[in-house]
């Protein structure tokens, strides 16, 4: 006697790349935060490669239109900062801010809102009775902004790196200038991680959306803004005296300019005897007491020193609200 055997049809395979649990809910729940996000790194984007190429090349003609003009007494000299050279400035300007402000702006809403919203309307309590620890919804909540954000602050850093690479004899801007070195380099991803730092921080203090946002948005300003103060104190700085003062590069970032009296003692932005070479200088020092000049500064070379050491202060404090935010999560709920 045998005994009919019935089989049944397997399960599809569900594919290992599709997101999953709580990675998948924080990517359901906050769709239209994410499509934004999306539409503001694919607008940036093409304003870059725009300004490397049909941008520049417009803009080296006209340059070559001028420089030709020159070279025939009849031809009125058009300007030399002509309409194509005046839309690539403003994109390329435009789109450097962009890369500056937005990812950490949009990290810092992400932050607050993601936290602060689902404590607010109990979504965070109802996930956590769903076999979901605190802190498994809280790394989801974390880690998913952070990948999306820095996925697309990575690509608009290299984007810009190239334009500007390409287009340096046309951009009017510095290595050192403020927007011009976060947007070619791992500062502006680190900022922006910590902006979703702080972000998050605040949403799980304050358990509120709209004065999270607003803490968050301030404390990441700040964050802005004391870079600048102290950023070019965060690598030990050049000081040459003597004939080399006359002779700095012109991508060199001058800090300070002055005199050594004969007592040894610096004096800064002092006018006597800067702009003096050879007999001249020699006669001013004499009659003002001067023993030498001097001049502080960061070479380009300091780029990528003055780079990383501001990314790892920027990711330490990261890290420290990301744990004071674990933190006050294990206080709630403990």
């Amino acid at each position: 006697m045998t005994a009919a055997t019935a089989t049944r049809p397997l399960a599809p395979r569900r594919s290992p790349l599709r997101p999953r649990g709580t990675v998948w809910t924080a990517l359901r729940v906050h769709g239209t935060a994410l499509w934004i996000w999306a539409a503001l790194v694919t607008a940036t984007s093409a304003a870059l490669l725009w300004a490397y190429g049909p941008g520049a090349d417009g803009v080296r003609e006209w340059n070559r239109t001028v420089a030709r003009c020159s070279l025939e007494p009849t031809c009125v000299d058009p300007a030399l900062d002509g309409p194509a050279y005046g839309f690539y400035d403003l994109v390329a300007t435009t789109a450097t801010s962009a890369i500056v402000y937005l990812p950490c702006l949009v990290a810092a809403w992400a932050g607050a809102t993601l936290v602060a919203r689902d404590l607010e309307n109990g979504t965070a309590a109802l996930a956590w009775t769903q076999s979901v620890t605190p802190a498994r919804w809280l790394a989801a909540q974390l880690a998913v902004p952070a990948a999306l954000v820095t996925a697309g602050t990575t690509l608009l850093v290299l984007l810009h790196r190239l334009m500007w690479n390409d287009g340096r004899e046309l951009l009017a801007q510095e290595w050192y200038e403020p927007d011009v070195f976060r947007a070619n380099g791992t500062v502006t991803v680190a900022a922006a991680l910590c902006a979703l730092a702080v972000g998050a921080l605040a949403g799980m203090l304050l358990r509120r959306t709209l004065p999270a946002l607003g803490l968050a948005v301030a404390v990441t300003v700040a964050l802005l803004i004391l870079e600048d103060l102290f950023r070019d104190g965060m690598w030990p700085a050049v000081t040459v005296t003597g004939a080399a003062v006359s002779r700095l590069p012109d991508s060199a970032e001058l800090l300070e300019r002055g005199v050594v009296l004969a007592s040894g003692e610096r004096v800064a932005r002092t006018p006597a005897c800067l702009d003096g070479t050879g007999a001249d200088l020699r006669r001013c020092m004499s009659e003002n007491g001067v023993s030498d000049l001097y001049a502080v500064h960061h070479p380009s070379s300091h780029f990528w020193p003055l780079q990383l050491t501001e990314t790892a202060v920027l990711l330490a404090v990261a890290a420290l609200a990301v744990f004071l935010t674990f933190r006050a999560l294990k206080r709630r709920t403990a």
